[in-house]
């Protein structure tokens, strides 16, 4: 039985292209590889025994160089192409074995798709384009322009509805394409390198757009690209293609600690890692906490033991009240004045799921240590600007 937050799966997928398919599959059976197999009987391995399952409201990214067999997988899961053995599912239901007008509903209802080179109408507007999917669903012209409307003011096109696609640059282009994807309010977005075709500049930007709208609408996606900053900035998981199989399926974080093999240590080598890593995979426990209620001659033994010049300190809670440096923990017992009045309350602080992108201003700008919190203002650990930076090699 499929757990109910498994919304896609691949199951023993395989697409061979050309003839004899039966030798191909016999040969790949026996160990034979895609080359090998091409070579002797001229027949394509475009994927071989590919599994994966994709939770509900995921963004599931499948990297891969050219001729991996990336947009062949994503374009199993509308039935664009149909797979020569295995299956693809939706909920739990085989989409390869839905009837004609199963398919078609699938389609409409269930599923959207973005593509690369935008697919849109030229001979239409994009209030027109975005609309289109609930013109043929039937959906009343006032109601349909409201909806689309919504989605354009949503991807910040707003007051570029009426213009004509001709007129928009490749990023207005793209945003129209999600926009009109989204509008049919699908439960699944397959976006086959969709920023690709931008300069890296419009790129980034929309990278970041778009990170936040399948999140704010609750949806799934499974997103194709070449580009490993791309895949991890952008996927909760991460599945590596090559030639045809599936390598390895992981979060960013921890493919980029334990990759599979050398072929996933090879790509991943030139990856940002100030895109992928955390706070939360940097952080230490701090060595010396102090109690907002110490005194002050409790407060420099703790740090004198740890031979720091400052410590953190928190209230009853483990909630982080500030720092306190040694030498005003040293004038507090001279003055003979409450340590909490010497406390500096507010330090530099930051959430376990920050990228060390976010982190690397933060540690230049302060004399502490990074303090990481959670929600509540808990204490987690600590971030040094040591870590920071051997983080980066």
């Amino acid at each position: 039985m499929v757990s109910p937050e498994i919304i896609l799966e691949a199951r023993n997928l395989s697409v061979i292209y050309g003839s004899p398919k039966r030798e191909a599959v016999r040969m790949m059976e026996e160990g034979s590889d895609k080359a090998g197999v091409y070579s002797k009987t001229g027949a394509t391995v475009a994927l071989w025994d590919v599994n994966f399952q994709v939770k509900r409201g995921e963004l599931f990214v499948i990297i891969g160089l050219s001729g991996s067999g990336k947009s062949t997988l994503v374009r199993c899961f509308n039935q664009l192409l149909r797979p020569t053995s295995g299956h693809v599912l939706f909920e739990g239901r085989e989409i390869d074995s839905m009837k004609k007008k199963e398919l078609l509903e699938f389609r409409r209802d269930k599923v959207s798709m973005v593509f690369q080179h935008f697919g849109l109408f030229t001979h239409r507007s994009v209030m027109d384009n975005v609309a289109y999917g609930l013109e043929v669903r039937g959906i009343p012209p006032e109601e349909r322009h409201a909806k689309a409307l919504e989605f354009i003011r949503m991807v910040g096109l707003d007051g570029w509805e009426g213009k004509a696609i001709s007129s928009l640059s490749g990023g207005m282009k793209q945003r129209v394409g999600i926009a009109r994807a989204l509008a049919n309010d699908p439960e699944v977005l397959l976006m086959d390198e969709p920023f690709s075709a931008l300069d890296p500049i419009v790129r980034r930007e929309i990278q970041f757009e778009f990170l936040q709208i399948p999140r704010k609408l609750n949806k799934t996606v499974l997103f194709i690209t070449h580009d490993i900053d791309e895949a991890f900035k952008l996927g909760d998981t991460v599945a590596i293609m090559r030639d045809g199989r599936i390598i390895q399926v992981d979060t960013p974080e921890e493919m980029s600690a334990n990759p599979a093999d050398d072929y996933v240590r090879s790509f991943i080598e030139g990856a940002d890692r100030s895109q992928v890593l955390t706070a939360k995979n940097i952080m230490t426990v701090p060595t010396c906490l102090i109690r907002v209620r110490n005194d002050p001659a409790g407060a420099i033994r703790e740090m004198s033991h740890g031979n720091l010049s400052s410590a953190y300190v928190v209230d009853d809670r483990m909630r982080l009240v500030g720092v306190i440096p040694m030498d005003a923990a040293l004038k507090c017992l001279r003055d003979k004045t409450p340590l909490s009045e010497a406390v500096e309350r507010e330090p530099v602080t930051t959430t376990e799921d920050t990228l060390l992108s976010d982190i690397i201003p933060l540690a230049a700008g302060t004399r502490y240590p990074i303090a990481v919190v959670d929600p509540d203002g808990v204490l987690k650990g600590i971030v040094s600007r040591a870590a920071v930076l051997s983080s980066l090699v």
